[in-house]
């Protein structure tokens, strides 16, 4: 199965590894060792926007798989918006169209933006 980790994940996850604190990014990492993880250039952006230290997150991140944006995902985004009775933030909407092109769910911690998506979104801070 494909995950999307979504920016609220990564840094989380980041956060964790930098305090040697496992949390909920790093128990939802270990109860789902099967999954494929992946990044989009909408979660890459939002790291790096916060991120202290751009070239060693830049270095983290590579380790995940990448998913870039194509024609596909701009007409899934535009399809998404139009019939959205509430229009979901941008970096969102394309979020949902990678995880959708893909089969696959998003990883993070927001449920206003996804819950709406129902089984393709996985709020790791979720007691499992």
């Amino acid at each position: 199965m494909n995950a999307l980790l979504d920016s609220s994940f990564l840094i989380d996850l980041l956060n964790e590894l930098a305090s040697a604190k496992p949390g909920p990014a790093c128990a939802w990492l270990a109860r789902n060792r099967h999954m494929r993880l992946w990044v989009s250039a909408a979660s890459v952006a939002e790291v790096l926007e916060g991120a202290d230290d751009i070239d060693a997150v830049r270095e983290f991140l590579s380790r995940f798989g990448w998913q870039g944006l194509h024609h596909a995902h701009a007409a899934r985004v535009a399809l998404l918006q139009r019939r959205a009775t509430h229009r979901m933030g941008e970096n969102d909407a394309w979020q949902a169209a990678v995880a959708m092109e893909m089969r696959g769910k998003i990883v993070g911690h927001d449920p206003k933006a996804f819950a709406r998506l129902g089984a393709m979104y996985c709020d790791h801070r979720a007691k499992a």
